[in-house]
């Protein structure tokens, strides 16, 4: 009988110790996957809930040359990759003009990643500085030059959707700043047709978090491009809005997560807009009514009918019933 040789093997000696080093760095790209998983995750699921692409499109993705934009056209390339439908990709680019804009960057950036992708070069710049006076915010008037240039060239291209890198941060913002500046519950959609009604936009990062956009642009390496224009004007309502939500945020956690909820869970008749609820026919019709009026009852999410009493206290068993019911 012969005996087979075994030939010892790394795990039959002694391991080299890791490093401090090496346990950091495989602690790092632990996160960053995780971190990628999760942002493409949440990308696929706004792109399904509100079926943002379908087969066919070519979605015109706009890009600002910040970490928004950057990161939407990564993540929708690395989807269209293994996505179930084929759709097409065309990155574009507003060159306004601005004074020591480095055109070079974006056009290296997005011959690298092979996609393609167009230039638009007009001089909004020297028209917003001219019309708006100095220290006014030019932030409205940038936003409506754009727009207009960005929705003629996705005719020129054939696009039939406009993806804009908006996410779960802006969507919040704009609410506030129109409740607290406008007068109006008012947000900013996920997916709406244009006002002339040619075009189809989509906000792919709708449920994105501004900060894991940040670590992911961090992480991927981005050539991002600051916007010396509008974006860092001190004392705009938006950086208002920012810092309220962020520290909402820190000091209270979850609060921002149950606002971005509410957006998804409207309740129109415990509201008071008259054009989308029937106030004033409304009648009573002797029968229960799901979600109805607890008008006689504490505030919703103050616990229990029993809560904070005492166990002997009596508490009549039609007020729980009709509080379970509500």
């Amino acid at each position: 009988m012969t005996s087979d040789l075994i030939t010892p093997t790394l795990a039959d000696e002694e391991r080299p110790a890791k490093t401090p080093e090496d346990l950091k760095a495989k602690k790092e790209a632990f996160e960053r996957n995780k971190l990628s998983k999760r942002l493409h995750r949440e990308v696929g699921q706004a792109i399904a809930d509100f079926n943002m692409i379908e087969d066919g499109d070519k979605v015109m993705v706009c890009m600002s040359g910040g970490k928004d934009s950057y990161a939407m056209l990564d993540i929708l390339m690395n989807l269209q990759r293994r996505a179930p439908i084929k759709f097409e990709i065309v990155a574009v680019n507003l060159d306004q003009k601005q004074p020591g804009f480095p055109e070079h960057v974006l056009p290296e950036y997005l011959t690298q990643v092979g996609v393609p992708f167009r230039i638009e070069e007009q001089d909004t710049y020297s028209v917003v500085k001219r019309v708006v006076p100095e220290g006014k915010t030019t932030c409205s008037l940038c936003s409506r030059l754009r727009r207009g240039i960005l929705y003629r060239v996705a005719t020129e291209l054939g696009c039939t959707k406009i993806a804009l890198g908006h996410h779960r941060d802006d969507i919040l913002q704009t609410l506030f700043m129109n409740m607290f500046f406008g007068s109006k519950l008012k947000g900013m959609p996920p997916k709406l047709v244009t006002d002339n009604g040619e075009h189809v936009v989509i906000r792919p990062m709708a449920y994105c978090r501004e900060q894991d956009l940040a670590r992911y642009a961090q992480h991927r390496e981005f050539p991002i491009i600051p916007c010396n224009l509008c974006g860092s004007q001190e004392g705009l309502q938006r950086q208002q809005m920012r810092e309220m939500i962020n520290d909402w945020d820190t000091r209270f956690p979850g609060r921002v997560d149950n606002m971005f909820t509410a957006l998804s869970s409207i309740v129109p008749s415990h509201l008071m807009d008259r054009a989308l609820y029937p106030f004033t026919t409304i009648q009573a019709t002797g029968k229960p009514v799901a979600g109805g009026d607890i008008a006689f009852d504490e505030d919703e999410g103050c616990g229990s009918p029993t809560e904070g009493l005492p166990a002997e206290t009596s508490v009549p068993l039609s007020v729980i019933s009709i509080r379970k019911a509500v």
